[in-house]
């Protein structure tokens, strides 16, 4: 394969829930497929509470654990910071810090990858763990995937961990 094909794909794990790991993973996202770059986002875990149709603290997902993390995790809106994240006030002060000074907020920077056409997938063991089905994903999620499947997709460009 050639170096220039190399060159020319970013495929990132979402591992985190957190605002600012998020942030990051959607940043990088963006700016890569942007400039005309093949993204692979690969949702897995706490990660993928960022791509779930139903915001906010509720029970989503089949059995009594997996509705205990949905109620726990709520989504884009109340993801905390990963550090000092002061009951929640954080994530609100970050975002008010990032219109003042005119930059993409967390939900904007989703927003412009889905306008991007960067791919979004979801871990399938992830998802049997925490009892989650496609249908609780946004319907920009391409496909459920297991590793061994991603790492074939992601073959030939860089990965992240984030």
């Amino acid at each position: 394969m050639s170096e220039e094909k190399q060159s020319k794909k970013l495929s990132i794990i979402a591992f985190s829930g957190d605002f600012d790991k998020l942030t990051a993973v959607f940043t990088l996202a963006t700016g890569a497929a942007s400039v005309g770059y093949e993204v692979n986002l690969f949702f897995t875990f706490w990660g993928l509470d960022a791509i779930k149709i139903k915001q906010g603290r509720s029970p989503v997902g089949k059995g009594f654990l997996p509705k205990v993390f949905g109620i726990f995790m709520g989504g884009l809106k109340s993801a905390p910071v990963s550090r000092l994240n002061f009951l929640g006030v954080s994530p609100k002060i970050f975002r008010y810090l990032m219109r003042k000074k005119n930059v993409a907020t967390l939900e904007e920077l989703v927003e412009a990858a889905k306008t991007l056409g960067v791919n979004f997938y979801a871990c399938e063991m992830a998802m049997h763990i925490l009892g989650l089905q496609k249908s609780d994903f946004i319907p920009e999620v391409k496909d459920v995937l297991g590793v061994a499947t991603f790492l074939n997709l992601s073959e030939g460009g860089q990965t992240l961990f984030i």
